[in-house]
């Protein structure tokens, strides 16, 4: 084993003091790889728990080419993850920090279970709330919070006092406290009600207090801070403690070339440890899916289960709940209707009494046309109607009457035909002979 403090021989890596383009220092390996950030990879190199191609490392002064072996531990370090970016809706009363030595809340023990290990891109103090970004890339984390990337940052905040409108106009050209100089600060009243106001400013310094700093200065005391965005990324509807992940080509296009060159982010490693892209809380982390075994399941009655038949099942199942007749009872009298079963043809129902004729109209009956009523015609296409029969005159009538005519059967009721079986039609209401006037 080489003794400590020397250089570790090489496989295709750069030697200690020569910086290639594919080499990166220790640290910012360690730091991207999820294990420590470049602070703790310092120390853990200090205390010879690193090791490069089975040599012990005694500086952070080294670098290392993608063809190196790193250890922490005796352990293989992960493989490098793509770049990331999260959104975090900061609670109050929350610390931004990995570990506090007083045992307070931080935002790492709000985060859900499954993420990567993610670094904070800037902080927010423990009552501030609102839009926190998280990485799992330290140089995307460290350009982010350069005041020279340019991005603006929204805050809305709600004081007590009273507002000077010339006092926030004057903020534009920035403001010296305490011989400490804050640049320009977009400052606009929303709202006031009695003795509090809502403000909203956009600063791109971001420097410790800056918000509580300039207000104080104006006589304003805030009772309550939220950040609404951090450059292109809005806070929105994100409830708070929920965390979303940005797709990587969303990401892409919010950085731009320069962001990405500068930070070195990586947008073509493999993505080791997924997250559902939609909003997650702590407790409410998606399950995951069970693993398949590749033996097959046993069915009742001791039957393989066949993974074809089970699916042609599950398709006809699912095409039965389509149908939309509705499916038989039971104690239903009415039979089920069978493919083989005949049509049975049902008579036409006659004409009920309800129903409603024309004026002149008359039904058919079982013996023909009727004989049109008086002041009726005819149907047409019907043809002349057959003549009358006159019975024969009888002793003792009167001149210029009617003969008298033999009723056989009961009143009302039909007459019987004739003996030589021909069948006369009906005879309807005879006019009576016009009277001759009376001559003086």
């Amino acid at each position: 084993m080489p003794a400590r403090g020397r250089a570790p021989a090489r496989e295709g890596g750069a030697v200690s003091g020569e910086v290639s383009q594919a080499s990166e220092r220790i640290a910012k390996r360690l730091a991207r790889a999820g294990i420590s950030s470049r602070r703790e990879a310092e120390a853990l190199i200090a205390a010879g728990r690193v090791r490069v191609n089975g040599a012990v490392l005694s500086s952070p002064a080294f670098n290392v080419g993608p063809g190196d072996r790193i250890e922490v531990d005796g352990t293989p370090i992960p493989v490098i993850e793509r770049t990331r970016l999260f959104l975090f809706h900061k609670p109050a009363g929350v610390v931004t920090t990995n570990r506090d030595p007083e045992g307070r809340r931080t935002v790492f023990d709000c985060l859900p279970e499954g993420l990567p290990r993610l670094m904070t891109v800037g902080r927010l103090d423990i009552n501030t709330e609102g839009l926190l970004l998280l990485t799992n890339d330290g140089g995307l984390a460290r350009v982010l919070e350069l005041p020279s990337t340019g991005w603006l940052r929204r805050y809305r905040a709600r004081v007590h006092g009273t507002v000077d409108a010339e006092a926030l106009a004057g903020l534009s050209q920035g403001i010296a406290i305490d011989g400490v100089f804050y640049g320009a600060v977009e400052a606009a009243l929303d709202r006031e009600q009695g003795s509090n106001a809502w403000l909203t400013l956009g600063l791109r310094e971001g420097k410790n207090r800056e918000v509580k700093n300039i207000l104080g200065a104006l006589g304003l005391d805030v009772t309550r801070l939220i950040r609404i965005s951090y450059g292109p990324f809005q806070l929105g509807e994100l409830g708070e403690g929920e965390v979303l992940e940005l797709k990587g080509r969303l990401l892409r296009d919010q950085l731009g070339e320069r962001l990405i060159e500068e930070s070195g982010a990586n947008f073509e490693a493999p993505v080791t440890k997924p997250f559902p892209n939609r909003p997650v809380r702590a407790g409410n982390e998606p399950k995951a899916p069970a693993p398949r075994s590749a033996a097959p399941r046993v069915e009742e009655g001791g039957l393989v289960r066949n993974r074809k038949r089970t699916r042609e099942r599950q398709r006809e199942e699912a095409l039965d709940r389509l149908q939309t007749a509705r499916p038989p009872r039971f104690g239903d009298k009415r039979a089920e209707k069978r493919p083989d079963d005949k049509k049975k043809e049902t008579p036409a129902r006659p004409r009920s009494s309800n129903v409603w004729m024309a004026p002149g109209a008359r039904p058919v009956g079982k013996g023909g046309l009727s004989s049109p009523r008086q002041g009726e015609m005819s149907p047409p296409g019907s043809g002349p109607l057959p003549a009358r029969r006159q019975a024969p005159a009888t002793a003792g009538a009167g001149k210029g009457r009617a003969p008298a005519r033999k009723k056989a059967g009961k009143p009302g009721g039909p007459t019987p035909p004739p003996a030589s079986g021909r069948t006369l039609p009906p005879r309807g209401r005879e006019k009576p002979a016009p009277r001759k006037p009376k001559k003086d």
